[in-house]
């Protein structure tokens, strides 16, 4: 039984897709086909977790996919805590994504195929152990989120689309010539292996020197940094979050652009460690870059989901400077900084969306005094922002003083510590733009060119949806073992570079 769970995973999500859009004549039963076949898979997950007790990959399958004398790809599937806590992270948003958009009426069946689609993409990369197969799950991704945004998006949303779909494939051609790279050179003349065990296997031995390792770890990097994304890669991610729904908007922050750095930690620092540490300092650089680029950014936007679009650039590269601390305490707390950031900006999103719909805008010049006419929703406001910002007790607290005491203890090392102020200037500039926009937004006065009369607040099903993913932010906040024990369980030796 145990073997065929993960491909269980995949199945559920793809016959929820198909499903949904057999329903064309009924479409207004496609929201229940994506709720179920969502909860199903969550249940899967949540087994799997109980069960995931090591180290080392569980649930392991592996099949002959194309096996001949010249090359070798494989259907092979495994997790370990790290997958297993972005598989966790996958199926739960999908979950309650598909709870929330349930009253979308514009071609239900296709919207929901669209979302299910996406969760089979987006588990299939967390799980592949094959980088032919992990490079087709990647580029499935894509397709789903370019028709969500170019069919539910807002006025722009064709230009969003197209830029979206543009920057991450090219982006993803270059970090496939260095799979490619990575194959040719593990296979030493032999048939193309690409099983991630084999490539590991030549890393140990030997068989990528320095010199490869430095220019195929910039070609794989570049395609996981453009998907993080990472400034200058970062044009497409605002254009992209403004003219998406919200479904599309909480998968892309909260799942996607974690396959970015999940990609760096899985593939980079695993087979090449000799390239991490030949580009640890281009990483630092890029990742301050990107903290201190996206914080001052959010504070001259007016768009409030152009705001938060802005501070998950800015809470990314935190995430990158943890994994370029090439420490075991940076790279756990960087994987602990994703999954923060899923939960955290499911919920941002989630309330520019209620924003958008009930008020009839987003802009924060235009809003005021929402607090008193939709409490409810004013409550959950606050909450995501505070969390957003660091505040103690909450999961982004944890995630971002575990990177910062990593940050501290590599500069301690090397006897330089004034570039510390950089990654504290960011705490204080997230809490600036976070409180001027909720003040203004929640408690400013009430301004005459929007009228706020009928509007009403969070309905029964957006406040389950907010109300799970606040009480999991306080939950791992208070208690971040439940989600540190899964990384923890992990060797060090799985990162080559510690």
């Amino acid at each position: 039984m145990n073997s065929f769970i993960l491909p269980l995973l995949l199945l559920i999500p793809l016959i929820g897709a198909i499903l949904s859009v057999a329903m064309s004549r009924k479409q207004e039963y496609a929201k229940y086909v994506a709720i179920i076949c969502s909860a199903v898979t969550l249940a899967i997950t949540l087994f799997c977790l109980y069960d995931l007790s090591n180290a080392d990959y569980v649930y392991a399958q592996s099949s002959a996919w194309i096996d001949t004398e010249s090359i070798k790809i494989s259907f092979a599937v495994g997790v370990d805590g790290m997958s297993m806590l972005m598989i966790l992270l996958t199926s739960l948003l999908v979950l309650l994504v598909s709870v929330f958009s349930s009253s979308e009426k514009d071609r239900p069946s296709t919207f929901f195929a669209l979302i299910m689609a996406m969760e089979v993409g987006l588990l299939g990369v967390y799980m592949a152990q094959d980088y032919f197969l992990f490079y087709i799950f990647w580029e499935v991704t894509l397709i789903p989120m370019y028709f969500l945004i170019s069919g539910w998006g807002g006025p722009r949303r064709h230009y969003a689309a197209i830029k979206f779909f543009i920057y991450t494939h090219v982006a993803s051609l270059v970090m496939l010539i260095g799979i490619f790279a990575l194959a040719m050179q593990a296979s030493a003349g032999g048939a193309l292996d690409f099983s991630f065990e084999a490539v590991k296997a030549a890393s140990m031995a030997g068989l990528f020197s320095p010199a490869f390792q430095l220019v195929v770890f910039g070609m794989l990097f570049f395609g996981f940094a453009v998907k993080m994304p990472l400034v200058p890669f970062h044009t497409w991610l605002p254009d992209a979050h403004v003219e998406a729904p919200t479904a599309g908007s909480v998968l892309l922050a909260g799942v996607m652009l974690k396959m970015g750095s999940y990609g760096i930690i899985r593939v980079c620092l695993d087979v090449l460690p000799d390239g991490a540490h030949q580009w640890q300092t281009a990483m630092i650089v890029l990742a301050i870059i990107a903290i201190l680029y996206g914080a001052y950014a959010c504070i001259a936007q007016k768009d409030l989901k152009k705001m938060v679009a802005f501070s998950s650039i800015s809470h990314m590269g935190m995430v990158l400077l943890g994994i370029a601390m090439l420490s075991g305490i940076g790279i756990q707390f960087a994987i602990f900084q994703m999954f923060a950031h899923g939960l955290i900006t499911a919920v941002l999103f989630m309330v520019c969306g209620i924003v958008g719909h009930n008020a009839g805008t987003r802009e924060i010049p235009l809003l005021g005094g929402l607090a008193g006419k939709m409490p409810v929703f004013a409550a959950f406001m606050m909450f995501g922002f505070l969390a957003s910002l660091g505040l103690p007790g909450l999961v982004g607290f944890v995630a971002e003083f575990g990177i910062i005491m990593s940050f501290f203890e590599y500069l301690a090392d090397i006897e330089v510590l004034w570039p510390i102020v950089f990654a504290l200037a960011s705490l204080m500039l997230t809490a600036g733009y976070y409180l001027w926009a909720m003040q203004r937004t929640l408690f400013g006065k009430e301004t005459d060119k929007i009228d706020l009369t009928n509007v009403h607040d969070v309905s029964k099903l957006e406040g389950i949806s907010l109300g799970v993913l606040c009480a999991l932010i306080a939950l791992f906040g208070i208690l971040p073992a439940l989600a540190m024990g899964l990384i923890e369980n992990m060797p060090l030796v799985l990162w080559g570079v510690v």
